[in-house]
Formats: C-alpha cells, sequence, structure tokens
C-alpha cells in the first residue's frame, strides 16, 4: 500500500493538521541535543507536524530544530502547552513559550490538563480559582492577534469539555488524550466529532505494550511484508479521524510511522472492539494513582469524568 504521510484533517477554524506528527515528551523532562535531532531528523523525513510542551522543558531545542532544519515555519505546524502552573496567567506563559521556541506564533495552543497548581505547587480543586473555564477565556484572548492560531485543550473528557463549552465564547480546535485501541474513547469521538473538535491521539500505538497482539499482527500480516502493528495502529487512529502523534528517535520507526495503511471495515471492527477483551480496557500511561479510588495529579477520576473500567480506566 503507498504511504499516506500527507494525509491533512482539517480544523473548525478552517486551517488543516498534518494527521502524523511526532511528539516531543522525551520521558524525562529538559533540554538537549536529542531533542534537536529528533525533531531534525523528522522534519527531513517529511514530518510537518511537531507537538511539544512547557511541561516538556525542551521547546529551546524544538526551536533549534525549527531554525536549523531550513523547513519554511510557515510549513511547520506547530503545538505547544499551557502548563498546570500557569493557569491564571496564560499571556505570560504563552509569550515564555514563544521565546523558547524562538518563533512568532504557534499554530495550536493547548491546555494540557483542566486541573491547576497552586502558588506552592498543591493540586487546586475544580471549584477554586484559576478554574478551567477561566483560563480557557484568558486563552481565548491569544486569538486576537495570530500569535495562537488556534486553541485547545487535553486530557479533557465528555464532563469537562460540557462544563468548558457551556462558557466558552470559542469552541477548542484539538482535545490531546490518550487514545489507542485498548483506550478507544468511542464516546469522547463521538461527542468531539458532533462539535467539530478534532481528538488527537498521544501514545497512539501503546507504548508498544501490545502492538505484537496476534489480532493486531494478523491484520499487519495481511498487508504484506514489512507492514508492522505500529502501522496498523497508526493507521487505524488515522482512518477513524484523528490525528497521531508518535515518538521515537530511531530513523527507521519514523520512516515507518509515516507509512500509513488502508484498513477493511472488518479490520477496523476488530481494532474498535479490541478494547472489550478481558483486561485490555486500560491505560498504558502512568500517571495514575489508586489513592482516592482512583486519581490523576490531584484530581479523583471523578472529578476529572474518567470512569473505572475493568482491567483499568477509559477517559
Amino acid at each position: 500500500m503507498p504511504a499516506v504521510s500527507d494525509k491533512r484533517l482539517t480544523l473548525n477554524n478552517g486551517t488543516s493538521i498534518p494527521a502524523v506528527g511526532v511528539g516531543c515528551w522525551m520521558g524525562a523532562c529538559g533540554e538537549g541535543e536529542h531533542v534537536t535531532n529528533m525533531v531534525k531528523l523528522a522534519l527531513d523525513l517529511g514530518y510537518r507536524h511537531i507537538d511539544t510542551a512547557e511541561n516538556y522543558g525542551n521547546e529551546q531545542s524544538v526551536g533549534k530544530a525549527l531554525r536549523e532544519s531550513g523547513v519554511p515555519r510557515h510549513d511547520v505546524f506547530l503545538t505547544t502547552k499551557l502548563d498546570q502552573s500557569d493557569h491564571g496567567r496564560v499571556e505570560q506563559a504563552f509569550e515564555t513559550s514563544l521565546t523558547k521556541l524562538g518563533v512568532d506564533h504557534v499554530d495550536l495552543y493547548l491546555m494540557h490538563w483542566p486541573m491547576a497548581y497552586g502558588e506552592s505547587g498543591d493540586t487546586l480543586q475544580p471549584e477554586e480559582s484559576p478554574t478551567f473555564v477561566e483560563t480557557w477565556l484568558e486563552m481565548e484572548q491569544l486569538l486576537a492577534d495570530g500569535r495562537a492560531k488556534a486553541i485547545g485543550v487535553s486530557n479533557f473528557n465528555v464532563k469537562t469539555l460540557t462544563k468548558l463549552l457551556a462558557h466558552a465564547s470559542v469552541v477548542p480546535a484539538v482535545n490531546q488524550v490518550e487514545l489507542h485501541p485498548c483506550l478507544p474513547q468511542h464516546e469522547l469521538l463521538n461527542f468531539c466529532n458532533e462539535r467539530g473538535i478534532l481528538l488527537t491521539a498521544y501514545s497512539p500505538i501503546g507504548k508498544a505494550k501490545f502492538a505484537d497482539d496476534p489480532a493486531i499482527t494478523a491484520i499487519a500480516a495481511a498487508h504484506g511484508p514489512g507492514v508492522t502493528g505500529a502501522r496498523i495502529l497508526l493507521s487505524w487512529g488515522v482512518q477513524r479521524g484523528t490525528a497521531v502523534i508518535p515518538k521515537t528517535v530511531h530513523t527507521e520507526r519514523l520512516k515507518e510511522n509515516l507509512q500509513l495503511v488502508h484498513l477493511s471495515a472488518a479490520e477496523m471492527e476488530t481494532l474498535d472492539r479490541f478494547y472489550r477483551r478481558p483486561g485490555s480496557h486500560r491505560s498504558v500511561c502512568g500517571f495514575h494513582s489508586a489513592e482516592l479510588g482512583g486519581s490523576c495529579f490531584g484530581w479523583t477520576y471523578e472529578q476529572l469524568g474518567w470512569a473505572m473500567a475493568e482491567g483499568g480506566i477509559h477517559l
């Protein structure tokens, strides 16, 4: 099957975003040549969608890669994110990110998490100011002069989005969440589709924890030699209308991640239903806590709108 490296999806502001990007969370926070080299390599291979965050601590390294790549800035869709400690001071945080990146605008600015951290670093509760609604209203102001071409959220669910939309003047362009066949988030996808919000998947291959499952490798084998489980998972993500931002520092995997295949209706259904197997409906991320019956960064699953499910959580 031919590669589909130029597939794009349309945002609700009329602009488009490359369906496959490269994520810049490196497993640990910090600047470094390893970040710059990965982004430069990705751009050289044809990626035009780069996703980072203030929280990753590597905006300067990403910006260096953009400058050294030789790729015109207007050809790259660049995303960064507002840190939890910066709710309530959006303008200052955004300016800092622009300075670190060395750019005059970003294509997408996301609220990284709905919860805010207080001055002492403690997590504020949902009713405490600044709430995510207050933070969103500040983010809307960034659109006025074009320094942020679009704004969106991350790690939001139906519950938090419903509350946000009740007060927002601008519908989020994107909601970036953990998304893969063990956590397909069908309800959230339908909710966002109905409201013109694009879902973007982080950990789209489930951190390679199930890409070699027989059900997935069988689909890969049906598409010919060299097609891997990772390619199948990314193809499923894009074919269902979501953007995907896998991360890898390996050249061959970066190439592979751009080589999407077309899946049949039966193959899509197999992947859509993969989470229904016993023990399969789960997150692969390590930021969950068993405290208070399930929590994440100081909010309970109930506050976040996440529900417990067999074998883990659904978001």
